[in-house]
C-alpha cells in the first residue's frame, strides 16, 4: 500500500499546507495514540521539537490529539531528535514524537514518531497509523474522566546532557582541545555546547541564537562555510556542524576542509575494530556511501552492507543482522551501544575521543581513505515521477552500461523534497561528468 502522509523520514512538508497542518497533526496524535495504547496503565507520549516557528502550532495540535484519546503528554521543548528517542525509552513512554524537518529551512516542518523502545516506526506501522487516520477517531475518543493531561519536563535538557557525557570514555578529556560547534540555530543550541564545555573543551559557538526563522539558514551541516572559516580564523583544532534536529554531524579539520559521514564511519570503525567492539562483522550504510569506504572496510576485515537511503533503514538492517554500527554519508551515525537513532552529538564525542587520543592534527587523523570520485546533482522536479518517462529510463540504462564494472549509478526521488537525486561514482571523473549530464538533461526535458 502506498503511504499518503509518511515519507522517508516521517511526515514532512511546508508548514500550514498539507500534510503539515494542525488538522493532520491532530489526526496523527489520535491515530498514533490508539495504535500504541496497550494494557491498563496510564499511557503517555513524549513530544519534542526543534526551533521552527511552526513548532508551536504542531505541538499544540498533536497534544490535543493525544489527550483526546486518553494519553498524557510530556512536553520537552526544543531538544535533539535522539533526545526524544532516549527519553521515550528511559521514561517508559508509549510513544515519542519529534516535530522537525531536520535540515530543511524554517518554512518546512515534520513529524517523526518513535515506538516505546525509541526506534523509528517501520513502513507497516506507518501504514497502520494512516489507516486509522482515514477511519476517523470514532470510538477511540476517551470519556471525559479519561482524558489525558499535559505537562512540561523541566529537566529534559539535563537528562540528555548527562546521558551524552556518559558515552565519552571516562579515561579521556577534551581539555586542551579548541572546538567550534555550529548548532544550526536548531534543537541542540543549548545542550551541545554545554556537553563539550563540561567535558573540558574550549568551545566557540555558532548557530546558537534561534528566532524561529533562522534554523539551518547559512549554518549547520548543510552550509558549513562559516564553520570552516571560523575554525581557521580562531586557530581551532576542529569544527563540528549539526543539522536542525541534531541527528547528523559533519566535521572540518584545522585547515577548514570538511570530513563527511563516510570518513567519520571509517575512523570509528578502525578504532572500534582494534578494541573488538564491532559486532556482526559489518558496517551498515546506504547506497550513497562512497566505494572508497567499502574498499577501506574490506582492508579491516569488515564488510559494508548497503540499504535504501534513510537512517531508519540503516537501523532496521542493524537490528536484523546484529550489527551495532552504521550510518550515512550525510552524517547520520548510529551506534546502537548508545542510541536507537542517529545522534550527531554522541557521534561527535566518539570522533573527538579518537582525536584527543592522537598527537597528530585532525587533518591527518580524520581521513582514513581516498574517496572514489563521486558526483551528486539535485534536479528540481514538478512531475510526480519523471523517472517513469520512457526517455529517462532509456538514458539511465545507457549510463548504467557506461559504468558497468567500473562504478555505480543511483537515480532516485528524494523522500523529503520535490527533487530527483542523480549520483554517479567511478574512478574516471570524465565518465562521471558525461553520465550525470546525460541523466540531468533527460530529467529536465521530461518536466517541460
Amino acid at each position: 500500500m502506498t503511504r499518503k502522509y509518511f515519507g522517508t523520514d516521517g511526515i514532512r512538508g511546508t508548514s500550514n499546507s498539507l500534510p503539515i497542518t494542525s488538522e493532520v497533526a491532530l489526526k496523527v496524535g489520535q491515530a498514533a495514540g490508539e495504535r500504541f495504547i496497550r494494557g491498563d496503565h496510564k499511557h503517555r507520549v513524549v513530544i519534542g521539537k526543534d526551533t521552527r516557528l511552526s513548532g508551536y502550532m504542531l505541538e499544540s495540535a498533536l497534544t490535543a490529539g493525544f489527550i483526546s484519546v486518553g494519553m498524557d503528554v510530556v512536553l520537552i521543548g526544543p531538544m535533539p531528535t535522539p533526545a526524544v528517542a532516549m527519553l521515550t525509552r528511559s521514561m517508559r513512554a508509549d510513544i515519542g514524537v519529534m516535530i522537525s524537518a531536520s535540515h530543511n529551512s524554517y518554512q518546512d516542518n515534520g513529524i517523526k514518531i518513535f515506538d516505546p523502545d525509541g526506534y523509528k516506526l517501520s513502513d507497516s506501522v506507518e501504514i497502520e497509523i494512516e489507516n486509522l487516520m482515514a477511519n476517523g477517531p470514532g470510538k477511540r475518543l476517551a470519556d471525559p474522566a479519561d482524558l489525558g493531561r499535559a505537562k512540561r519536563l523541566d529537566d529534559a535538557a539535563g537528562r540528555y546532557i548527562e546521558f551524552a557525557k556518559n558515552t565519552f570514555p571516562r579515561d579521556r578529556s577534551l581539555e586542551g582541545l579548541k572546538v567550534v560547534i555550529d548548532c544550526a540555530n536548531g534543537a541542540a543550541y543549548r545542550v551541545a555546547p554545554t556537553v563539550l564545555f563540561e567535558l573540558g573543551a574550549e568551545v566557540i559557538t555558532l548557530g546558537v541564537d534561534p528566532n524561529g526563522f533562522n534554523i539551518n539558514h547559512n549554518c549547520g551541516s548543510t552550509n558549513t562555510k562559516e564553520l570552516c572559516s571560523t575554525v581557521v580564523s580562531n586557530n581551532a583544532d576542529v569544527g563540528i556542524a549539526l543539522d536542525g534536529d541534531a541527528d547528523r554531524v559533519i566535521f572540518c579539520d584545522e585547515t577548514g576542509k570538511l570530513i563527511d559521514g563516510d570518513q567519520l564511519m571509517a575512523l570509528i570503525a578502525a578504532y572500534w575494530s582494534k578494541e573488538d567492539r564491532i559486532r556482526g562483522g559489518a558496517i551498515i550504510s546506504t547506497v550513497m556511501s562512497n566505494l572508497g569506504l567499502e574498499r577501506y572496510l574490506d582492508e579491516l576485515g569488515l564488510s559494508l552492507k548497503r540499504t535504501n537511503v534513510g537512517d531508519r533503514y540503516v537501523v532496521e538492517e542493524m537490528r536484523a543482522t546484529g550489527c551495532n554500527f552504521g550510518g550515512e554519508q550525510s552524517g547520520h551515525i548510529i551506534m546502537s551501544d548508545y542510541a536507537t537513532t542517529g545522534d550527531g552529538l554522541i557521534a561527535a564525542l566518539q570522533v573527538l575521543s579518537v582525536f584527543c587520543h592522537s598527537d597528530n592534527p585532525v587533518s591527518e587523523v580524520g581521513r582514513s581513505f581516498i574517496p572514489v570520485p563521486q558526483k551528486l546533482v539535485n534536479v528540481e522536479s514538478v512531475l510526480d515521477d519523471p523517472l517513469a518517462k520512457s526517455n529517462v529510463k532509456s538514458v539511465i540504462r545507457e549510463c548504467e552500461k557506461k559504468l558497468a564494472g567500473n562504478g555505480r549509478l543511483l537515480v532516485r526521488k528524494s523522500g523529503t523534497e520535490p527533487i530527483i537525486r542523480v549520483m554517479a561514482e567511478c574512478d574516471n571523473q570524465e565518465v562521471i561528468d558525461i553520465v550525470i549530464n546525460d541523466i540531468v538533461s533527460a530529467v529536465q526535458e521530461a518536466k517541460q
